[in-house]
């Protein structure tokens, strides 16, 4: 059985923030709308800086050799 992610993943997140953000410029909403998209803004984007970290962070330990870190270019063209 496959498990249920705990968490949504980063590009849902990504999409509903955009999404949020749409609405909000829209200027349709009433004040109390207005706030609860916001906060759920503030969560998403939350949500999303948090898998950019943890993303970063994987990174760092697949680079790091003899506890040294090597930094090494992203070449987007050299992908498989």
């Amino acid at each position: 059985m496959a498990r249920k992610k705990a968490t949504p993943d980063f590009e849902q997140s990504l999409a509903d923030l955009q999404a949020l953000v749409e609405r909000l410029e829209s200027g349709e909403l009433s004040l109390e709308d207005s706030l609860s998209a916001f906060e759920q803004g503030i969560r998403l984007t939350r949500e999303c800086q948090a898998a950019l970290n943890q993303a970063e962070q994987k990174v760092q330990i697949l680079l790091e050799r003899d506890g040294q870190l090597e930094e090494a270019p992203f070449d987007a063209d050299e992908q498989a």
